[in-house]
């Protein structure tokens, strides 16, 4: 698998997943992750996560907000994560295949606009 530039991912949409499609090979999220700062695979490959310390809890809020806006316009829901007021974290996988797809990848990448990563 050849890995997508965060700025091909973001250009894409989100396609709607029902299941009956290969989730990444461990190999090929590796490889993707190459191209997303910041983004490891957790849960044995299974999702990517992102931590980010902000400035305080509003800013914490203001980033969830504007992530929910985009996950909302992509169909695609991640899981977010405030610990001690500031420290965000976001967890994202398709839950439809219990793995990671191309979706996720894009996902990030868009969440990385968003924040001018």
């Amino acid at each position: 698998m050849e890995a997508q530039s965060p700025t091909e991912l973001a250009q894409k949409k989100c396609v709607p997943c029902e299941g009956g499609v290969a989730a990444y090979s461990r190999e090929d999220a590796e490889t993707q992750l190459q191209q997303l700062k910041g983004w490891c695979l957790t849960h044995d490959g299974k999702r990517i996560r992102k931590d980010w310390k902000l400035k305080n809890f509003v800013a914490v809020m203001d980033f969830f907000n504007a992530v929910a806006k985009e996950a909302e316009a992509e169909q695609h829901h991640p899981d977010l994560h405030l610990e001690q007021y500031r420290n965000a974290s976001i967890e994202i996988w398709t839950h439809a295949i219990g793995g990671l797809s191309e979706n996720d990848f894009i996902l990030a990448a868009k969440i990385d606009k968003l924040r001018g990563e």
